[in-house]
């Protein structure tokens, strides 16, 4: 189903850049703060398996917490994003606990794991949502953004009815892998093209050296996302080629399982997902994911020509405070 834009929790979004590469380039460049001196940080060190430790930076609320929110990151991305940070701010003033997760490999700790990330990679996630529920923490969220909201849907269709998990949010979401690779692989997205292959090609010259699955010799003729995940991504984690993984990898395939609320925001100019993709029947017919869409933002763009400047911020927080139960099973 698809959202009102005029509901009391969403509020309408007046973007100020209309123009998506624009309002993608702000989102990610616009500066945005997270008051550490009023919720301090710690650092979590969490260990699903054997070779694999996860970096989760953690903030908690001055007042007793409602609930807690896991912040998964985009593709290439880290606990740091600029998005991650506002919405933690947001989180934490609403009395959510934050825990801001480095994808495996990700943020400085390619020391700490002997693989890399991939785009449907649930179980480390799954782990830390088990040690949190151990902690009694309260009733726990997940926000995606991006390759990470991938994670969240993939793991929340794969979850169904959960006692670990009461609400899930996926922001600029790449449901089709396939499809967003080729999209990604357009002229007109050569910029972005050109950083995601710089970064990963850094990150596997990093691995090579601690890890036989990453060898750096073939990377020189690389030349497109898929290329990288045929090469590299596909054949470490056993999927084979590309195409197999992103057909068992993307979340689009696990909506029809989700039994919690979720809730996808996306904008229909995202220049890295087609917006095609979201012609899903599950939209309408699970009755557990709801669809915001609206016609401008980019690629988690959402920069608001209004106060608040950061609306996704607002939106995400405010529904899931609406969805937090009043009992933690």
């Amino acid at each position: 189903m698809t959202l009102p834009a005029a509901s009391p929790v969403i509020g309408d979004f007046d973007p100020l850049f209309r123009n998506p590469h624009l309002a993608t380039l702000a989102g990610n460049f616009w500066p945005r703060s997270l008051d550490e001196a009023r919720f301090p940080a710690s650092t979590q060190f969490y260990r699903p398996q054997r070779g694999v430790t996860i970096k989760v930076i953690e903030h908690q609320p001055i007042a007793p917490s409602h609930g807690q929110i896991v912040f998964l990151h985009g593709l290439e991305g880290s606990a740091d994003a600029g998005y991650i940070r506002s919405m933690s701010q947001a989180a934490l003033d609403r009395n959510f606990g934050v825990h801001r997760t480095n994808l495996r490999s990700c943020g400085g700790t390619e020391h700490l794991s002997d693989t890399l990330y991939h785009s449907g990679l649930t179980s480390d996630t799954r782990f830390i949502l088990e040690e949190i529920r151990r902690r009694r923490l309260g009733p726990v969220s997940l926000v995606g953004f991006s390759l990470g909201g991938n994670i969240a849907l993939k793991l929340a269709g794969e979850l169904g009815q959960t006692e670990l998990l009461c609400a899930v949010s996926a922001i600029s979401v790449p449901l089709d892998l396939a499809a967003c690779s080729r999209a990604l692989a357009r002229p007109q997205n050569f910029l972005y093209n050109r950083r995601f292959l710089s970064r990963l090609k850094a990150r596997v010259l990093k691995k090579a050296g601690s890890s036989p699955l990453y060898s750096p010799a073939a990377l020189k003729d690389v030349r497109t996302i898929w290329e990288f995940d045929d090469l590299c991504t596909a054949p470490a984690f056993g999927f084979g080629d590309a195409e197999n993984y992103y057909r068992t990898q993307s979340s689009a395939v696990f909506l029809d399982a989700i039994r919690i609320p979720t809730l996808v925001v996306q904008a229909k100019d995202d220049p890295l997902v087609p917006f095609s993709v979201f012609d899903h029947p599950a939209f309408l017919s699970n009755s557990r994911v709801e669809l915001l869409a609206v016609p401008n933002g980019g690629h988690l763009g959402f920069i608001s020509r209004r106060h608040p400047r950061f609306w996704l911020d607002q939106v995400v927080t405010s529904w899931l405070a609406a969805h937090e139960p009043e009992t933690v099973p």
